[in-house]
């Protein structure tokens, strides 16, 4: 049989061109890979924008449902659960409870548990709180706003210790409120939502990221 070696030639030619594009390919992405990594304007922006993409929500610190309120109590909820309920996002109901975890005794309180109109700010997002020595995850919260990039104002040196690069970004922000947040009530019993909303565009936040073989990442989306 005869070798047909016109036909070899040009599937050996395919194949080279094939190869070709592929190191090509491979080096064009290696290219982009290693403009991500740099630590420039562009790529912090990229960065603040996906974590806040993600994380960026306004919450109450409301992480576990029903919530039971002791009569005659000065605490946070004793204020913001009746306006919540007036607002159409919870319901309340008179129940009795434990006066104490030390005591047998039972107290009046009220219980307020989501309506449908108020699950649906009931996210369930994981919210990280950071203490002195852990942070403590919370699956789901009470949100009220979403926060998005105003403008990235900088970004300390990035320091790399124990083969890990990483830096802090600072940020100014705007925030859209759920309707009812919007609402003088709410935001009388909610005083951080409203610093956060007269301090929007002008309240610089910081936000620790790292650097992976990906580029720049926020701490609290990669923790590994």
């Amino acid at each position: 049989m005869k070798t047909n070696t016109n036909a070899v030639l040009r599937c050996i030619g395919g194949a080279v061109s094939l190869l070709v594009m592929s190191v090509l390919l491979a080096s064009l992405a290696g290219c982009d890979n290693e403009a991500a990594r740099m630590p420039s304007q562009e790529n912090f922006t990229a960065t603040t924008n996906d974590y806040l993409a993600q994380r960026g929500h306004v919450c109450l610190a409301k992480y576990e449902w029903p919530i039971k309120v002791l009569a005659g109590s000065r605490e946070p909820d004793a204020q913001q659960m009746p306006v919540l309920e007036k607002l159409g996002l919870v319901t309340g109901k008179d129940v009795v409870v434990a006066a104490s975890k030390d005591t047998t005794a039972t107290a009046p309180a009220r219980e307020y548990a989501l309506t449908d109109a108020g699950r649906k700010s009931y996210l369930q997002v994981p919210v990280v709180i950071r203490t002195t020595t852990e942070n403590i995850t919370h699956p789901a919260d009470f949100c009220a706003a979403t926060l998005s990039l105003d403008r990235l104002v900088g970004w300390d040196p990035p320091q790399t210790r124990d083969g890990r690069t990483a830096t802090s970004l600072l940020f100014t922000y705007r925030i859209a409120l759920e309707p009812w947040a919007a609402t003088p009530e709410a935001q009388q019993v909610f005083p951080l939502l409203a610093r956060a909303i007269q301090r929007e565009g002008t309240m610089q936040m910081r936000l620790g990221v790292h650097l992976t073989p990906r580029g720049w990442v926020a701490d609290e989306l990669d923790a590994h």
